[in-house]
Parts: C-alpha cells; sequence; structure tokens
C-alpha cells in the first residue's frame, strides 16, 4: 500500500459520509481492500430493514445459559453477515453495570465479571463463525453515560481505579474475549486516571496490547477521537468515524493529519504499517476476502429504495439504489423467543398463583403491556418509554419489523381478558372476587445522547423507582384485587418497598427487555407451557442507599473541571459489597424461581492441574514482524490528478504544498518518542504471554460434577446451576466473601428427570492479582478454599473443599 492508502484504511471517511453503515473506513481499492462496514447494535444490526430484534445483552445474561448466548450470536451473526457488516459493534461488557442507575447497564450481560466474561466469549465466538468481526467494548470505566464525552469546553469524567480493582473486575472480561480471539476493541468515551481512554499508552498498548497479548484492531468510540500523533503512538489503530469532536466540516485529527504526521516523521512508519495491518490482517483472518462475502444492502439513514450516497454531503450528495431489501431473519424469531422467555426471572409466586389457568378472568392494567399504539419505531432510536418496552435506546437499539406484545399474546391464549391501557388506576375497573390482575411496569435508560422524560441517559430523574407512576398503579390495584402479578420491563434493578408485601401482590416476573419477542415469550411461561428459569444478573436491594454511595451517587454537576469518579468501592460492587456488610437483599443476584423444585446429589470435585503459586514463567516473545520502512516520497501523499471530491467527506492526501514541507520537516526537524517511550522491544509483563494473558491462567485446576434432579410432580424445568468461589481465611488479601466462578443451565427435565452438570475452576479462578509481583497470584496452593454451589448467590446448599477434595450437600451457605 501506499502512504495514502494506509492513512485511508486506518479512518473513518466522515459521519454520515460512507456507504450506508453507521461507520465506514476508507479504502484501497487498488490493492483490493474494500471500505469496511461498521455497525451497531449489541441486540442485532441497528437501522437496517428485515432484521430481528433480539433481546439485549442483559436479558440475555438472566437466561445464565451458555448455550443460548451462543445460539443468539450465531444468529446475531448471519443477520450481519447477511446485510453485509463487516464489523459488528457488540458485545458490551463496559459498562459491567458498576452504578445500578447507569444508562447503558442493559447493554451488558450483568453486574459481575465472570457472567460478562461468559456472555461475551460465547458472543464472540457464535458471531466471527460467521465470518463478522465481533468488537469488545467500552474499555474501559464507562460506568454512567452523563458526562461521558469530552468536548471543547469540558474534560470528560475520569474513572479512577486502582491496578488490582482493574484486573480482578473491569478488565476480566475484556482478557477472556481477547483469549477467545476477539478481533476488535473499542475504547471508551471517558478517561482512566485521568487521560482518556482513546489516547492512553498503558490502558492500550500497557494492558491491552502488551498483558493481554492483543492482536487486532484497537478503535475509538464514536467522535471520541481528540489526538493525533498522541492517540497514534498510544496504540489507537482505527479512527472512528474520522471527524474531530465537532464533525462540521469533515475535519479529521488522522487521514491527512496522519499522512502529514507520517511524512515528516512525528509518527513512524513502524506504526503506521502496524495500524494498516492489524485491520488487515483481521479482515483475512475472519475470511472477508472471500468473493461471497456481502457487500452493505442496507442504508442506516433512510428505508427508502433510492437515497443519497453522501448524507453529511446534503444538498450536494449524488444519489442512487441504497436499500436493497434483503431479508436475514430466517428462523431467528425462535431463538429470539426462547431466550426473552428462559431469562424471565420470577421473584415471589406466593400461593403459586402461577401459572394460570387459560379461563381464568384476567385484568391488565399498564400501557407497557402493548405496543406503542404510533408504531414501534415511533421513537428514533427507541427515544421514547411508550407502549412495551422491548429495549433501551440510544445507538444499542435495532429496528422491529414487529413487536410481539404481551396483550395480544394474553387474550390469544385466554378466554376472558380485559385490557385497561392506562398506567393510572381507572375508575371503571371492574372488580371480579377470582379475578387475576397483571400489572405491568417499566424502567428505561440509554445513551447520554438523548433525554427521556427527564431522564439523562442514566436514571437520574427515575431513580430506581417504576416510570410512569408505575408504583402508585400497583398500590391501587393490589388495593382491589386479591391476586395480583406484576411484570417488569426493566433495564435493571428496581425498589418494590411501597407495594412488595401487599398481601394481593402474589407474584413478580422480570421480563428485562425482550426484544421483539416480548407476547409468547411472557405467555408461555404466565399459562405453564415453560416453567421461569430467569436469574437475576444482579441484586435487587431494599433501598438505594443499601449500595456504597461511591455507585448510588452519579456525576450530575460538572463546569470546567474533569469529574472524578473513583472507585473507592474498590472489589465490592453488588453482591459483593451487600456480602462484605451483612445487607441483606430484597432479592440477591443469582435468585430466580421455578414451577418446580430440583435437588442437587452426587457431587464431586477432582483436582486437573497440581498448581503452584505464580503461573509458569511465560514463553520469550516470538519474532517481531519487521515494520521498518523509510518515509515515503511525498508523491504518495498527493492527491491524484483529476479525482473529484465529495464536500465533508475525509480523505487522506495534502495538497503538494503541504506534503512538500512535511517531507522537508523530516529532513530539517527530530520528534521524540515522548517520555519513556523507546523503539527498544521489552521482554513483556510476566503475566503476559498470550492472547488474554498468560495462557497458563486457563489451565483447568479443578472440575465439579452435580446431578440436579427435578423433585417436583407436576412441571418440567431448567435448572442454573451456580459456583461461588470462597477464598480461604488467614490470606494476606482481602477477597470478597463469595465470587461467582462458573454456571451451567440443564436441558428442561421432567418430573423426576436428572442431568449431571460440570463445572470448571481455572488458575485464573483460584488467583488474586498481585499489585507488587504484578501477576497472578495463587495464594494458598491446595488450600481451604471451599466452592459453593446453588441456585443462587444466597442460595447455596451444597458446598465443596477443595484441601480434603470432599463435598457435602444439605449445608447452609456462607451468605
Amino acid at each position: 500500500m501506499t502512504l495514502a492508502e494506509k492513512t485511508n484504511i486506518t479512518a473513518g471517511t466522515g459521519i454520515f459520509m460512507g456507504s450506508r453503515c453507521n461507520g465506514n473506513t476508507g479504502s484501497a481499492p487498488r490493492v483490493g481492500f474494500p471500505q469496511l462496514c461498521l455497525n451497531d447494535a449489541a441486540n442485532g444490526v441497528r437501522q437496517a430493514d428485515n432484521v430481528t430484534v433480539f433481546p439485549d445483552g442483559i436479558t440475555t445474561g438472566a437466561t445464565f445459559d451458555k448455550k443460548l448466548m451462543y445460539e443468539r450470536a450465531v444468529a446475531i451473526g448471519k443477520e450481519a453477515r447477511g446485510k453485509g457488516v463487516n464489523i459488528w459493534l457488540g458485545p458490551t461488557v463496559g459498562p459491567i453495570g458498576r452504578k445500578p442507575k447507569g444508562g447503558r447497564n442493559w447493554e451488558g450481560f450483568g453486574a459481575d465479571p465472570v457472567l460478562q466474561a461468559v456472555g461475551a466469549r460465547e458472543t464472540i465466538k457464535g458471531i466471527q463463525e460467521q465470518g463478522v468481526i465481533a468488537t469488545i467494548k467500552h474499555l474501559v470505566g464507562n460506568e454512567q453515560e452523563m458526562y461521558r464525552m469530552y468536548n471543547p469546553f469540558q474534560y470528560a469524567y475520569s474513572a479512577n481505579i486502582d491496578d488490582r480493582t482493574m484486573h480482578e473486575l473491569y478488565l476480566w472480561p475484556f482478557a477472556e474475549a481477547v483469549h477467545a480471539g476477539v478481533g476488535a476493541v473499542m475504547t471508551a468515551y471517558n478517561a482512566v486516571n485521568g487521560t482518556a481512554c482513546s489516547q492512553h499508552p498503558y490502558l492500550v498498548n500497557g494492558l491491552l496490547k502488551d498483558e493481554l497479548g492483543f492482536q487486532g484492531l484497537v478503535m475509538t468510540d464514536w467522535l471520541a477521537h481528540m489526538s493525533g500523533v498522541g492517540s497514534a503512538l498510544a496504540g489507537t489503530d482505527l479512527d472512528m468515524p474520522g471527524d474531530t469532536q465537532i464533525p462540521l466540516f469533515g475535519n479529521s485529527y488522522w487521514m491527512y493529519e496522519l499522512t502529514r504526521s507520517a511524512l515528516n516523521g512525528s509518527v513512524p512508519m513502524e506504526r503506521l504499517n502496524d495500524m494498516a495491518t492489524r485491520i488487515v490482517a483481521t479482515w483475512y483472518k475472519m475470511g472477508q476476502d472471500s468473493e461471497d462475502y456481502p457487500r452493505p444492502n442496507f442504508d442506516t439513514n433512510t428505508r427508502n429504495r433510492e437515497g443519497p450516497l453522501h448524507p453529511g454531503a446534503w444538498p450536494n450528495s449524488a444519489s442512487g439504489v441504497v436499500n436493497e431489501f434483503v431479508p436475514v431473519q430466517a428462523d431467528h424469531d425462535v431463538v429470539a423467543r426462547q431466550v426473552a422467555q428462559d431469562a424471565i426471572t420470577m421473584l415471589k409466586n406466593n400461593d403459586n398463583l402461577l401459572p394460570l389457568s387459560a379461563s381464568r378472568s384476567i385484568k391488565v392494567f399498564g400501557t407497557a403491556a402493548q405496543v406503542n399504539p404510533d408504531g414501534p419505531n415511533a421513537c428514533p432510536d427507541r427515544n421514547c418509554n411508550k407502549g412495551t418496552l422491548g429495549q433501551g435506546w440510544g445507538s444499542g437499539t435495532v429496528d422491529y419489523e414487529y413487536l410481539d406484545d404481551p396483550i395480544g399474546a394474553l387474550k390469544s391464549r385466554a378466554s376472558n381478558v380485559t385490557f385497561y391501557n392506562t398506567d393510572s388506576y381507572p375508575s371503571n375497573a371492574q372488580v371480579g372476587a377470582d379475578d387475576v390482575a397483571i400489572v405491568f411496569i417499566t424502567s428505561d435508560a440509554g445513551e447520554n445522547s438523548y433525554t427521556v422524560e427527564g431522564n439523562h441517559g442514566d436514571r437520574d430523574a427515575s431513580r430506581l423507582s417504576a416510570w410512569h407512576n408505575g408504583d402508585k398503579l400497583v398500590k391501587d390495584v393490589a388495593n382491589k384485587y386479591s391476586n395480583v402479578i406484576v411484570v417488569a420491563q426493566t433495564v435493571g434493578p428496581l425498589t418494590f418497598e411501597q407495594w412488595h408485601d401487599m398481601p394481593s401482590v402474589k407474584t413478580i416476573l422480570i421480563a428485562h427487555l425482550p426484544g421483539q419477542e416480548a407476547g409468547d415469550s411472557l405467555a408461555n411461561v404466565v399459562f405453564g407451557d415453560a416453567s421461569p428459569c430467569g436469574h437475576l444478573p444482579y441484586s435487587i436491594t431494599f433501598k438505594e442507599e443499601d449500595m456504597p454511595e461511591s455507585v448510588t451517587k452519579l456525576i450530575d454537576y460538572a463546569l470546567f473541571n474533569q469529574p472524578q469518579d473513583t472507585y473507592s468501592e474498590r472489589l465490592y460492587i453488588d453482591y459483593r459489597w451487600l456480602n462484605k456488610e451483612g445487607i441483606k437483599a430484597r432479592y440477591a443476584f443469582g435468585h430466580g424461581l421455578s414451577y418446580t423444585n430440583f435437588s442437587y446429589t452426587d457431587v464431586a470435585i477432582e483436582k486437573v492441574t497440581q498448581l503452584d503459586t505464580l503461573p509458569p514463567p511465560r514463553k520469550p516473545k516470538g519474532p517481531v514482524l519487521d515494520y521498518s520502512q523509510a518515509i515515503p516520497n511525498y508523491t504518495e501523499a498527493v492527491k491524484p490528478a483529476g479525482f473529484s471530491t465529495v464536500w465533508r467527506y475525509i480523505y487522506p492526501w495534502l495538497s503538494e504544498s503541504d506534503a512538500k514541507k512535511a517531507a522537508a520537516d523530516a529532513e530539517s526537524k527530530s520528534y521524540p518518542y515522548p517520555a519513556g517511550y523507546n523503539d527498544d522491544q521489552k521482554p513483556g509483563p510476566r503475566a503476559g504471554g498470550g492472547q488474554g494473558g498468560n495462557p497458563a491462567l486457563w489451565d483447568v485446576a479443578y472440575t465439579l460434577s452435580v446431578r440436579v434432579t427435578n423433585t417436583g410432580q407436576t412441571h418440567s424445568g431448567k435448572a442454573s446451576v451456580q459456583a461461588y468461589l470462597q477464598f480461604p481465611d488467614g490470606i494476606p488479601y482481602d477477597t470478597p466473601v463469595i465470587q461467582l466462578r462458573d454456571f451451567e443451565k440443564t436441558a428442561e427435565l421432567a418430573p423426576g428427570e436428572s442431568e449431571t452438570v460440570e463445572l470448571t475452576l481455572t488458575r485464573k479462578d483460584l488467583s488474586v492479582w498481585d499489585v507488587e509481583i504484578q501477576d497472578w497470584v495463587v495464594p494458598a496452593v491446595d488450600g481451604a478454599y471451599k466452592v459453593w454451589i446453588g441456585a443462587a448467590s444466597d442460595d447455596l446448599g451444597t458446598v465443596c473443599n477443595v484441601d480434603a477434595l470432599q463435598c457435602e450437600s444439605g449445608v447452609s451457605g456462607t451468605v
């Protein structure tokens, strides 16, 4: 490639300026490298036609089902490929859900690093097996939406994270993603410890590329690029969508400016060659050089067949066919419905009110039972909470082809259903002694790019209460009816204390964010075709203040200074904090009831690998690719004669005078690396050595097996077997009381049927990050670790002792 070809493929061509997608890179057609299509969302293909709206990440995490996580990803990957997407901008593991009111927690899988890591791993596997490049995001510390972005007048907040917390919580799912071979990583908008993520050399070069051995490309989030030379030297490889922070006139810190920097020597050719190689190599690795890989056949800007080719160049854009209306859904509604159904989490079911008979008299309250009367896509990026809440809002959304709403499904299954389409108790409601009232409530959140009903992305206005006076609606209904079911469509935890203990509130179901299959997935559970088998991917507390102020308080004000978000709770988020402080949750992480019961018997633990305190030394780094190259002739940077440009489109070429000046500067000036940099190859951190870190970290240390039996008499069901590790007493490290380390979901078991489930503990699972040694340490080899097994973080009736390799059932859990 020429110099201009390399700088063209390492950046986007400008916001709304490429061929159809949420972002588009430059191309190098002379050598057969195309413009790449980058597209959201984390639950499907954003702003496209003929696609499936899959349940969101938080819903998928609530299944606690690795197989379903993978099958969902396979379906998304097939749709992304079918629409011509090269790089899919998911999955999301940052935010991890540290702040319960965080705006984009719902895009990830839950408030635990292992749950996030497994969700990411299975998603990456399913997506990339279809030839689509997956993107793990956002690296790192993007735990709230307000004040996340830099602008010319205000710094983004700084997520201040200590080294051990970074490794054991926030970096953990990224390490798993790199180990799984993820092709791309997206940096976060915010700063970490004072430095913006997109130009953070320790975060990108040090942790991600050196320690974790990441081999793919690192991209910025959209408009998060804010430096030229600095971000290049820090390790960023792709600037998206190419513009500066205020994208008005087609200006860029890279493209032509990167061409200038390479010509004058301020960005070494070795770095530019590395950037270009990472992009091209990832494209090759996924097989996208194949002739049968589709080109984009949809347009994120219009639903018309014809439209502007470069909408951002309006009114001077050329027009053409932009939508080919290629259907890609196949039978993906089946897996979407299964995820939505298996995520439904039953918190309580007094008097076994559920399942219902289809002949029961049912009164339904709440506008969330029915699709938005203006249409499911009436609000751009779903930036309203009107009707059934199937997704949060923002760039993590997909356009509905249809929305199967709950009221339609309930009416199709039951003979006597009355719907009151209001969020206030209606004066004309008829109350019968045998009536069952189902009340739908919601809580929404999304990106800070929109403010919805006073919520600036995060739930800063609604907090952890139901929207639209939903708590009052539940109370009013519960004062009239004797049998009340509450169904919550929600982005995250709510507080229920206004009505939870009212005698008539018999049942609570959390539907999470079910996507397009909100109706039948719920009806199948309500009428007993399937037992609920979802589990909470976060804890629900009695009150917001049960969590530490560092996570309950949102940064809601900043003026010129950089806001500081200090992770003073360190390792203790969600159930880890509650256990440490001895605070009882209303419903703990992992909680979820079924219509049947399960026993856990024949539990066994076996040692697989003999561990030492430290993992074996990493292998020395292999040969480094020789990226050295003399600075090219300035003519490689000059626009070809006769080439016609488009206004606002970003190109890599310099004017001839600028190119000559840059080349002259290379002869007369010296551009040293920043302090601390040099071009000597380092041996590498001791914790590195492979994709994700030292390969030995994934050695299986112990396997556990447990026989799960459906002990009920009437209902089939699926059990979620969760394994939590307790570190030995007396070690020189402060550790959470218990930490999730593995989980497995059984198949559907009929009454009396059994299945043996296997769980694993790796070397890393048994380790802590030692900040002095800078490596993973097993603090008590063959020591008195305990592995607690059960159905929730506070329902652990089986324990295995690692030192004795013995297990015992029928015990009281440690929390």
